[in-house]
């Protein structure tokens, strides 16, 4: 498999790339998602249309022909409301490949990601999902991916948050981060009802 990959390597880019994120939860029942390349040919997408989807705390990420890639579970009962991901559809028998969970330092809170298959090769987010301004760094602190609020090219005019730019430096495995975003749309809904977020101190991330 080629270095870099978690879920699969044929989601690996050689070169930074912008991935357009549409959250489709204005236009369907439950919550989705639509994920484009910058021709606009379709990459990812997630559908969870039944009404008790959410409440399952199971999420499953497919590929644009619907084949799935990656499915991410919260783990119950859990302290830090830990997340974990398994490849293919579904976790019968299967062992998580990652888990994800809040963390929390004195004075800035973020999220880790701890690899099972690779120990050692943690990964932190930091920043304010909700305000789709967050960064996602490896364990030497370089950053592997960021999430940015998408501005319309043509009228420069910054768009809703449910439209927002997934961007992937090179080498790192996109299906992986898009499981990423699906499990930090859970962790920053919980936050928002609690009213907080997922780092409210870091707005000031230069992205």
């Amino acid at each position: 498999m080629k270095a870099g990959a978690v879920v699969e390597e044929g989601f690996i880019y050689e070169e930074e790339i912008q991935l357009t994120v549409f959250k489709t939860s204005l236009f369907f029942t439950g919550d989705g998602f639509t994920v484009y390349d910058p021709k606009g040919t379709l990459v990812f997408r997630v559908d969870s249309y039944e009404p008790d989807a959410r409440d399952k705390g199971e999420l499953i990420l497919m590929d644009a022909s619907g084949r799935c890639l990656l499915t991410v579970r919260r783990k119950r009962p859990s302290l830090h409301q830990r997340w974990e991901g398994f490849l293919g559809e579904g976790i019968d028998g299967k062992k998580p490949i990652f888990s994800v969970k809040r963390s929390s330092i004195i004075g800035r809170s973020g999220v880790t990601v701890e690899m099972y298959s690779n120990p050692g090769e943690d990964y932190q987010i930091e920043g304010s999902f909700s305000h789709r301004c967050c960064t996602i760094f490896n364990a030497t602190k370089e950053s592997v991916a960021e999430i940015r609020r998408k501005v319309d090219a043509s009228t420069h005019v910054m768009l809703g948050k449910d439209v927002f730019t997934l961007c992937l430096k090179p080498g790192f495995d996109g299906a992986f981060a898009m499981g990423l975003v699906l499990v930090l749309d859970q962790i920053s809904d919980d936050y928002e009802d609690d009213g907080l977020q997922v780092d409210p101190a870091a707005n000031d991330l230069s992205l």
